[in-house]
């Protein structure tokens, strides 16, 4: 195989890595600034809100706990997870694939 080839797998897995961990850390940020009781008002805590809400729609009212602050890390966190593991997982597989 070319190093080529071969350097060019790496680099689809690096991109894969980085927009599993981006999209986990846009989550993770909603999280926290939901914990935090960030103002809603503001700009990037409203960008954070709605790209969080958007990647997270498939796992919208997953869990109905009655806590605010459990159902939030719980419907937000699931896809965090989610999104590191499977991109993390198509990384290595695309780098061992001859």
């Amino acid at each position: 195989m070319s190093r080529h080839t071969r350097n060019g797998k790496s680099e689809a897995a690096k991109v894969i890595v980085v927009i599993a961990d981006l999209t986990a850390v846009i989550l993770g940020l909603w999280i926290l600034f939901s914990l935090l009781d960030a103002n809603r008002a503001n700009n990037l805590v409203g960008w954070v809100h709605a790209a969080a809400g958007w990647l997270a729609g498939w796992s919208y009212n997953l869990f109905t706990m009655s806590t605010d602050w459990v159902r939030t890390v719980l419907n937000y966190g699931l896809p965090a997870v989610v999104y590191v593991v499977l991109g993390h997982a198509l990384a290595a597989r695309i780098r061992r694939v001859p």
